[in-house]
Order: structure tokens, then C-alpha cells, then sequence
């Protein structure tokens, strides 16, 4: 049975409705899951028309009311923005509480079973701020309404994929951030993620916390005191875990079929390698030629991913229609084949 997968609308005032749009309107969307929208009907109305699309828009109100047919986009209309003080293309504080009661609505229906995952565009940091809100993200928020002890974000690029130790702290934070136990917890968060990808002996790296990897202790104790206990720790378990490697070429190794993923310290380590695959600029259009990646956050009792970029407000703003969803697409695929393999799982244990 295909797996069912909520979508969530992100910030209204983003590219969120227009790319959720776009990749519902890929008839192989549906031959690989059963995907529904939750946001607001009328704001996702208006990402359609800006995306010239001639879907049909159908509000329900619970999951029984879903057609789950193409052509047809489900909506689990939360009703909680007024389009007419939404201005696109910039944060609001009713965007911000908006984009957060979504994500929330997902995490129920998850964790009562009613979906296997969830897919989430893009949320602004800033509207949710102005909300009153007290998260940084979507993997803190996440964290907190599954009850998750521990969680890690995964970042997916073609061959490259790379978990981080931290992700939205202060620069000068990470340091006391990267012990022994945080970098053991995501190895092993990591190995889990590959062998439900379908690798059955994962090949992890760690990379180092400082340039060249400490050095033996000239540049940093970082290295020494606690990334390469916990690589000696996670090989005790049975893991092929190694490193730790000088950050500016492990992620290259990787990207070249070296590893099967990297574990990086701190958010921009990670992100710069990732989207330097993914990302594509053209100058002469003065815009993006290609978004791809993926979002995945380990440690949940559910199947979570999410596009690897932002609200583009920008671009929103200006209406044009021209927003990429290939991000969001790779993410849909990426939650199905992960959702597939848990139902597929849970049958064989079943019929034992």
C-alpha cells in the first residue's frame, strides 16, 4: 500500500504554496504515495494561480474526507490566515504562527499513525520570531512536539549526505557543544538513516571541529578530547565509523564515493558542501538555475524531510511563478521511499 504523506504549506507569504502546488501537479507523485496538503485552502488557491496551474483545490477536514487523486489537490484547510493582510514576499507575525500550527497539525496526525511521514516547505525563522515563538527551526520544533531525545539534521545532495553534530547555535557555542556523547548519538543516528536507505554496511566520516583537523592539538583539543573517543567508541559497536578528517576535504572524498556519509560539527560546515553540490547560480538571470537537496531529521518516531533552502521571499513577492521545486519533489520521493521501506518492514514483522 502506498505510504500516505502530509505536506505542509510552510510560510504563506513564501514560495511554500507555489512549490507545494508544482510538485503536486507531477503525476508520479501519486503512483508513489498518497499526499495531502495542510495549510489554508485560499492561500494554496493563490500559489496555484502564481504557478499558472489548472488544479482543482479540495478542502477537507479530516483525512477521510481525502480523494488522494491526481489532478485534485487535498487540503486540510487549518483556515488560519487572512488573506487580506497577507502581503507575499514578507515575514508576518501571522505567518510565522501559521507556518508552526502546520507543522504541529503533521506531527498529531503522525504520531496517532494516521500518516507515515511528513514533508515540510520551507518556514521563515524571522515570522516565527515575530510571533512570540520559541523556535529556531523546523528540527528544535520537531524535536519537541515528538518528544525526541535526541534528533540530528541530515542533508541530502546526490552522493553526498551529511548529518550535524550542532545547527542553529552561535558560532562561538559549538565548541562546548561538540562532546563525546553528541558525536556518538549521531553516528549512530546516521547509521540507522543509511541502512533504512537500503546500505547495509555504512561507510561514516567524521569530520574535525577545527582546520586540519586539529592537528595533533595545534589548532584545537576539540579533535583529540572528544570526536576521536567517540569514533573509537562507535567502532567498539560495530559501526565502520573513521576520522576524524580535515573538514576541507572529507566532504569532497564523500561527494566522490569515499564514504557513504559525513558527520559535520556545526551548521554552515555541513551546509556549504551540500548546497555547493546542489545549488546552482546564474548570473545572467541573476537567480537560482537549480535548487536540489534534501532535509531529513533523524531521531523521530516518524519519517520527516524537508526542501534543503528558504521562504524566498524575494521571489515570491515578485509573483513571477518561476519558483523551483525540484528541492520539494526530491523530498516527496525521498519520504515515500523511506515510509515505503518502514510499512514494508512492519508487514514482514506481522506475518512472522
Amino acid at each position: 500500500m502506498k505510504p500516505v504523506i502530509s505536506i505542509t504549506m510552510g510560510d504563506p507569504a513564501g514560495i511554500g504554496p507555489e512549490i507545494v502546488a508544482k510538485a503536486l501537479s507531477q503525476p508520479f507523485v501519486y503512483e508513489l504515495c498518497r499526499p495531502f496538503v495542510i495549510g489554508d485552502s485560499t492561500v494554496m488557491k493563490m500559489g496555484m494561480d502564481v504557478a499558472g496551474l489548472g488544479l482543482k483545490i479540495f478542502s477537507i477536514k479530516g483525512l477521510d474526507e481525502a480523494r488522494f487523486q491526481y489532478g485534485t489537490i487535498d487540503v486540510l484547510d487549518l483556515k488560519n490566515v487572512d488573506t487580506s493582510s497577507l502581503i507575499l514576499g514578507k515575514p508576518q507575525a501571522m505567518g510565522g504562527r501559521a507556518s508552526v500550527e502546520y507543522v504541529t497539525r503533521a506531527v498529531e496526525l503522525a504520531m496517532e499513525g494516521k500518516v507515515q511521514a511528513m514533508v515540510t516547505a520551507p518556514i521563515s525563522k524571522e515570522a516565527i520570531r515575530m510571533a512570540g515563538l520559541p523556535y529556531t527551526g523546523h528540527t528544535e520544533l520537531l524535536a519537541q512536539l515528538a518528544g525526541a531525545k535526541s534528533v540530528a539534521m541530515m542533508l541530502v545532495a546526490g552522493p553526498l549526505r551529511v548529518a550535524h553534530v550542532t545547527t542553529h547555535v552561535p558560532l562561538s557555542q559549538v565548541p562546548a557543544l561538540v562532546t563525546r556523547k553528541r558525536v556518538l548519538e549521531v553516528i549512530k543516528l546516521t547509521d540507522e538513516a543509511m541502512r533504512a536507505l537500503g546500505i547495509q554496511k555504512p561507510r561514516i566520516a567524521v569530520a574535525g571541529l577545527n582546520p586540519h583537523a586539529g592537528e595533533g592539538g595545534i589548532f584545537g583539543q576539540e579533535e583529540i578530547e572528544e570526536i576521536e573517543p567517540a569514533v573509537q567508541e562507535s567502532c567498539k559497536l560495530g559501526l565502520e565509523v573513521s576520522g576524524p578528517f580535515p573538514p576541507d576535504t572529507v566532504f569532497a572524498r564523500a561527494a566522490g564515493g569515499g564514504f557513504d556519509a559525513v558527520i559535520a560539527m556545526y551548521h554552515d560546515q555541513g551546509h556549504i558542501a551540500v548546497k555547493l553540490l546542489g545549488f546552482q547560480w546564474d548570473e545572467e538571470r541573476m537567480g537560482w538555475k537549480k535548487i536540489s537537496g534534501v532535509n531529513i531529521t533523524l531521531g523521530l518516531p516518524f519519517v520527516r524531510t524537508s526542501v534543503d533552502h528558504g521562504t524566498a521571499y524575494g521571489k515570491a513577492g515578485r509573483r513571477e511563478g518561476t519558483a523551483d521545486p525540484g528541492s520539494l519533489i526530491e523530498a516527496i520521493q525521498l519520504a515515500a521511499k523511506l515510509a515505503t521501506g518502514r510499512l514494508q518492514k512492519a508487514t514482514k514483522l506481522w506475518q512472522i
